[in-house]
């Protein structure tokens, strides 16, 4: 059965949004961020996702263990990092599609830190704030029929995977599959899922914008019980996603190297000539005087083919001295 959503006018806008930037993001080759900023990105992802479930470490004290060094703390909160890492370090492995994958993901996050890592839940659970009662999740022996229902539904139904993994991440945790790790495998598995089909989010740390609206994401997944459907969450998250698509637009796009940008610039124009403004569209967060400078650098190498002058150049790539130079 299809998990109840609807389709908004938001959720279209956001979609709308996000598919921009992820092809922008694909035409520049910016689909696998700098090792330095992948490395951090990281980091940051492991640190908010067990913050967000209680663990006291610091971002330094995380990047510490990240590095193999020792840490003073908790001996759980150190070892829910250390699982956390080996998760992430491990993403290629599962398969987003994979109940079997989905249960293995669970034994590494949890390894240690429950009784039963890797196994559904048998019994009733709910989640208590105080003297609230904020959630009862559905019985144990109803487990593995949701969950396996759920995979069902994020293999057939024809959505976008954008919107599949919101919904998926929703109703993890509202099934609440686990005595204990739903959170961070809910987190973990709607990245998976995204990556499967847009390698850039392997390594954008959703996580850390979550942490920031900590209490909006109970306050929606709270709604959202109450409502019965997920489509306030699927909002929530694609805001998220679209939040992150642009900075990594706007900060890696910087970082790049005039070759970097020349290099990506041929793969988009090919043998096609190009204007000043085609190249300013295709990398729209430098300026027109870096464009400028860039161009010229392919000029005056012998990489670029220039026709005209001032406003009315156009720009050829040489494929024999492109093909020798790179």
């Amino acid at each position: 059965m299809k998990p109840p959503y609807d389709i908004t006018p938001e959720i279209l806008n956001l979609i709308a949004s996000a598919s921009e930037k992820l092809g922008e993001i694909n035409a520049s080759h910016l689909y696998r961020p700098s090792p330095q900023l992948r490395r951090e990105n990281r980091i940051r992802t492991v640190q908010s996702s067990v913050a967000i479930e209680g663990n006291s470490l610091s971002l330094d004290q995380v990047t510490a263990i990240f590095d193999g060094k020792k840490v003073t703390g908790p001996k759980t909160d150190i070892l829910e990092v250390k699982n956390a890492i080996e998760l992430y370090k491990r993403i290629s492995e599962f398969d987003p599609y994979s109940l079997s994958s989905f249960l293995k993901a669970h034994s590494v996050l949890m390894k240690g830190l429950a009784g039963d890592p890797g196994k559904f839940r048998s019994g009733s659970l709910g989640i208590v704030k105080g003297a609230e009662v904020m959630h009862i999740a559905p019985p144990g022996d109803r487990v593995k029929f949701l969950m396996s229902d759920l995979f069902k539904y994020l293999k057939n139904v024809k959505d976008s995977v954008l919107i599949k993994s919101c919904v998926f991440h929703y109703e993890t945790e509202f099934i609440h599959p686990f005595s204990d790790g739903n959170g961070r495998i809910g987190r973990f598995w709607q990245t998976l899922i995204l990556c499967g089909k847009y390698p850039v989010f392997e390594y954008l740390p959703i996580e850390s914008i979550i942490k920031e609206k900590q209490q909006r994401y109970y306050d929606v997944l709270s709604a959202c019980d109450k409502e019965g459907k997920s489509t306030k969450f699927i909002e929530f998250m694609l805001g998220i996603i679209v939040s992150e698509l642009e900075k990594i637009l706007i900060n890696e796009t910087k970082v790049m190297s005039s070759e970097d940008r020349l290099c990506a610039a041929k793969q988009k124009f090919g043998e096609k000539e190009f204007s000043r403004k085609e190249y300013l569209r295709l990398f729209k967060n430098i300026s027109p005087a870096t464009a400028s400078r860039d161009l010229k650098a392919g000029s005056v190498s012998g990489l670029l083919l220039k026709k005209g002058d001032k406003n009315r150049a156009v720009y050829l790539f040489d494929d024999d001295l492109f093909e020798y130079m790179t």
